[in-house]
């Protein structure tokens, strides 16, 4: 008997942001990069951006069109907390306008019901702040900046922090 579907919740879905700390001590520097859960975030929102190849061929009726690639991109909002690491490397991007691989963040996206997990490196893209009467809030995108590298998820403290497995085909 086939498995009855079960629906989704959007919950379930989370996304960990890479967060790189770096230490020195006797002269020898360490960088240490922490996958953070991104919370308080009112919006993360994925769009493929497909970029397609269309054409009508003069002996048929009819356009054709193929998928040639993918831009991705994550539209983000989100409230403005306090001692939370995700949005302190994502306003320190924003007020010190960082540019070019000093804007590059890793993204980790997790189901957490099959600890299926997909990474890639995203340039933070800044867009407005402050627009909301109540909250200070953010927003921005994050910008296709790698290869999609398919994975799995393992945390040790209930999904606040992930590491991640790549896995072969």
């Amino acid at each position: 008997m086939p498995d009855t579907p079960t629906i989704v919740q959007r919950h379930k879905i989370v996304a960990f942001y890479g967060v790189t700390t770096t230490t020195t001590s006797g002269g020898t520097t360490t960088s240490t990069t922490t996958f953070h859960r991104m919370k308080k975030f009112t919006q993360l929102a994925k769009s493929q951006n497909p970029i397609e190849y269309g054409r009508q061929y003069v002996d048929e009726p009819f356009a054709v069109t193929d998928v040639m690639g993918y831009n991705p991109s994550i539209a983000y909002v989100f409230d403005k907390h306090r001692n939370l690491p995700v949005q302190e490397d994502i306003i320190k991007i924003t007020n010190e306008e960082l540019l070019g691989d000093d804007a590059v963040r890793p993204i980790i996206i997790v189901d957490t019901e099959t600890n299926e997990a997909w990474k890639r490196d995203f340039a933070v893209i800044p867009n407005s702040e402050g627009d909301n009467i109540n909250v200070y809030t953010y927003s921005g995108n994050f910008k296709c900046k790698g290869e999609l590298i398919k994975g799995t998820a393992a945390t040790s403290d209930d999904y606040q922090t992930v590491t991640f497995t790549e896995v072969s085909d």
